[in-house]
């Protein structure tokens, strides 16, 4: 028997690879599936079953493209309904894999079809736990996530309670859990940065696991401070129930070389949104004025579907060299498919043909402590709020990057802010955005809070984020 975790940083999100006797299960694949086959063709096994616990909304599954080019059968839990064949799974059925077995715990709270595989290993004993978004390293999935539906999030969160005490927690202790999520998704508050546990630890220190947790206190706190989701989130879910294009067709028409001519064009005439994904520094010094900032070496694709409404929208990219095919990937995965080409030779070519560009004035967090203690200046912090709430520089304003449609009438074009994050990836996208809205006063400081508070600096008292409600 073989479980391979297939983690993608960017997503924080966990797809599996399981292989017994030359049969394999994948579970919660990404867009991109030449993952699955080359694996699967390199230990001469045959991908059996695609197995998906949920109808995800941060990420746009491949499920059905590698169903079509495996001849694998593609399984959701008990009320999932598909514009696709699949196979709806009733509860506590077993599917045979080699010399293993995977048994459908049907556990709805994250969403009415949500659903766990327990591996039951040649030995007949309980060895995994799939669990997908229903239960987390440290929390449990959000239950406000449901498209479509008549249950309100305090109905569902009394599902996933159910769910957890009747489904998983009567496991055994040494079973291990595998979610399909870790720190840095949005799908829950507070996971850890492990990617699996046993179960029984998880009972010991998952808040949402407290054995002597009433109904009642589970759905205050599970609902309690969850920020509202992404825009992107029912969009994406929605594609997951609908199905999507071939990646493979989207690479054709995204990885394409525009001369500067024709990028310019596409970005005049055809209302295209021009991306640049370089680092951050790379932006500051020179861009193509109205261009949106968000660089493939952060959470890209997240900030991507949280900051772009339409999925339809026309972008052109700016990329580094020989990374052109990673953007048009990582764009899909969140659904964003109309993606028409990249500058051929990159922001260097747009210089040497001695077109308009722009920068943004980025400073040192020494320098922005001297112009703190100089004279009173405006502080823009886009962090979270629960970022903010823990500690934060004395008189900054906070107007998270998450928000910046919704605050934008917040920022007053005549004043000039200093504007940070944590390190300094999300202030520069909200530079970027706010100078394509007309907003040109405006200095980084580069490091972010991180870096402010290695100076003097006047913070407020630290409080722990676990406190914040």
């Amino acid at each position: 028997m073989k479980i391979d975790q297939i983690y993608t940083g960017c997503l924080a999100q966990g797809a599996y690879y399981i292989e017994s006797k030359g049969e394999v299960a994948i579970i919660d694949p990404l867009r991109e599936t030449d993952v699955y086959i080359k694996r699967a063709a390199e230990q001469n096994a045959k991908i059996k079953y695609i197995f998906e616990t949920h109808f995800h909304a941060d990420f746009v599954s491949g499920h059905v493209d590698l169903a079509e080019k495996t001849g694998a059968e593609i399984v959701y839990g008990p009320g999932a309904k598909t514009s696709y064949d699949i196979h709806e799974a009733k509860d506590d059925e077993i599917f045979e894999l080699g010399d293993i077995k995977i048994k459908v715990l049907h556990t709805p709270g994250h969403t009415p079809e949500s659903s766990c595989y327990l591996l039951i290993d040649e030995n007949g004993k309980e060895h995994s736990l799939f669990s997908g978004d229903t239960l987390f390293i440290g929390d449990v999935g959000r239950p406000d996530l449901a498209i479509k539906s008549d249950l309100t999030q305090e109905d569902l969160a009394g599902m996933l309670y159910d769910s957890l005490r009747n489904k998983v927690m009567t496991l055994p202790d040494d079973v291990i859990v595998y979610p399909a999520h870790g720190a840095g998704s949005a799908c829950g508050k507070n996971m850890s940065k492990e990617t699996h546990d046993l179960l029984g630890n998880q009972k010991k220190v998952n808040y949402a696991l407290r054995a002597d947790m009433t109904k009642d206190e589970f759905i205050k706190e599970v609902t309690t401070g969850i920020l509202p989701p992404p825009q992107y989130f029912a969009k994406n879910a929605m594609l997951n129930k609908t199905g999507v294009e071939s990646l493979d067709t989207i690479l054709e028409k995204g990885k394409v070389a525009l001369s500067v001519e024709d990028f310019e064009a596409y970005a005049n005439h055809e209302g295209a949104l021009v991306l640049d994904t370089r680092k951050p520094e790379d932006f500051a010094k020179g861009h193509i004025p109205n261009s949106i900032f968000i660089g493939i070496d952060g959470s890209f694709a997240p900030w991507v579907g949280a900051l772009i409404p339409d999925l339809q929208q026309p972008i052109i990219f700016i990329a580094d060299e020989g990374r052109e095919e990673e953007v048009v990937i990582r764009l899909s995965r969140v659904g964003y498919d109309n993606t028409l080409g990249y500058l051929e030779g990159g922001f260097k070519a747009w210089n040497n043909a001695k077109k308009e560009t722009d920068t943004v004035t980025s400073i040192s967090a020494d320098e922005f402590a001297k112009a703190y203690e100089q004279s009173e200046i405006n502080i823009m912090d886009v962090r979270k709020p629960t970022e903010y709430d823990a500690e934060h520089v004395e008189n900054a304003e906070n107007i998270p990057l998450d928000y910046v449609s919704e605050r934008m009438n917040e920022v007053d074009k005549n004043k000039k802010y200093h504007i940070h994050c944590a390190g300094g990836y999300r202030s520069m996208i909200m530079a970027s955005i706010l100078k394509s809205r007309g907003f040109h006063k405006l200095i980084d400081v580069a490091g972010g809070f991180n870096a402010i508070a290695e100076t003097n600096v006047p913070k407020t008292a630290y409080v722990c984020p676990s406190t914040l409600k």
